[in-house]
């Protein structure tokens, strides 16, 4: 038998692809299935953008392009960065990437080791926990409670650090409970972070521009005292409809962009050459379709937020961010996992059980609401229907 190192069996998994592929086995049986599982907008990329990308190839831009990315388009998330933030970022610190995961990956491979404690989001995004334990460092869950709106405590946050603390990964807005930290309790996080300069921060802010009845994001790039230790992430994915184009970017310290882009080198060689085409194009061009699919998206939070409200022994309380709803499903009587299951083979309904996100999940599912109002409305009432008829003494 094959001998496998034994890190593979750290390795964990992404939950919503494998809820993706059941729910298609089931459609293929001939099952009506209504996907509020995966976390991409179920809208098209913008025209000017997929222009760009077909501009690029009839131009010749089919071969290899600088690991970090080519000048242009780390000059324009730069500039994009200074129109939305008001940071200025130099484009040499900017490292292109082939999705966000992959910043994630470095910079947890970059501060993981056995010995070391990766302090992290839970319920959070799930390669986080699987990257920390896959490099034998101690994950150190950040509990993201409901009554604080699955936003982080200051303090809390603090509370978690020890000598052995390497990394703090935070998210906000967050998958996959929509939440937001508030800028007070950024600024307090920041400054008690001054006690620990030997701690490094990656924040994750790849949904920043999916933001909801007025509330404004905080990017940790506005803090020059966390220069020197902040890896910030975000990208294409989400704000431009991208997902399948693999187009991810993040800002590294100085001192860990030649770090960060020597993992590029050998872990992918460099990103598609007409993907950073179409990137430049997303950040230089018009955003009308983006406003567009957010006043969508307005919309169906508000629309699913009311309808899981009046589900038989469900609440959900309002996410301020990204596409995601995370209701408290305790009042059915059914534990994340097994709800999960029964609504996508008794009800024709993919959601993702919170457990998928951490132990801190449990209690939860989280809704996708990239579907239309119509498909979301269905499934609302194949949801109630099942519930009226299978939920369980609370």
């Amino acid at each position: 038998m094959l001998q496998l190192a034994s890190g593979m069996g750290r390795l964990g998994t992404e939950s919503a692809f494998e809820v993706l592929a059941r729910a298609k086995a089931l459609e293929a049986q001939g099952k009506s299935i209504i996907s509020l599982s995966i976390g991409q907008p179920d809208f098209q990329t913008p025209g000017h953008i997929v222009e760009a990308a077909i501009k690029a190839l009839k131009e010749g831009h089919h071969g290899y392009t600088p690991a970090n990315g080519i000048p242009q388009v780390r000059e324009a998330v730069a500039a994009d960065l200074n129109k939305r933030h008001g940071v200025n970022v130099d484009p040499a610190n900017v490292l292109i990437v082939p999705g966000g995961k992959v910043t994630m990956f470095f910079a947890i491979l970059m501060f993981g080791e056995p010995g070391a404690e990766i302090v992290y989001p839970n319920p959070g995004f799930p390669i986080y926990e699987s990257a920390i334990k896959f490099t034998g460092a101690t994950p150190v869950p950040m509990p993201l409670l409901e009554k604080n709106g699955f936003g982080f405590k200051a303090d809390d946050v603090l509370s978690l650090i020890t000598p052995k603390t390497r990394l703090i990964i935070i998210n906000s807005p967050a998958n996959p409970t929509g939440g937001i930290v508030e800028k007070a309790e950024i600024d307090k996080l920041v400054a008690g972070l001054e006690k620990f300069p030997n701690v490094a921060i990656m924040s994750d802010e790849i949904y920043s521009e999916m933001l909801y009845d007025g509330k404004i994001h905080t990017s940790l790039l506005k803090y020059p005292q966390l220069a020197d230790r902040l890896i910030m992430l975000d990208g294409w994915s989400k704000t431009y409809a991208m997902t399948g184009w693999r187009m991810g970017y993040s800002v590294w310290p100085k001192h860990l962009i030649e770090q960060a882009t020597r993992l590029a080198i050998n872990c992918h060689s460099c990103v598609n050459a007409a993907a950073q085409w179409a990137g430049v194009a997303a950040l230089t061009g018009p955003k009308d379709e983006v406003a567009k699919m957010m006043k969508a998206f307005d919309e169906r939070r508000r629309f699913v937020v009311g309808e899981l409200n009046k589900l038989p022994g469900v609440s959900c309380i309002n996410p301020y961010g990204a596409f995601y709803a995370f209701p408290n499903i305790s009042g059915t009587g059914f534990k994340s996992k097994e709800l999960e299951v029964k609504l996508l083979d008794e009800a024709g309904v993919a959601s993702i059980a919170g457990t998928s996100f951490g132990a801190h999940g449990e209690g939860y599912i989280r809704i996708s609401y990239a579907n239309s109002i119509e498909n979301i409305g269905e499934a609302m009432k194949r949801i109630g229907k099942w519930l009226d008829a299978n939920r369980k003494a609370a």
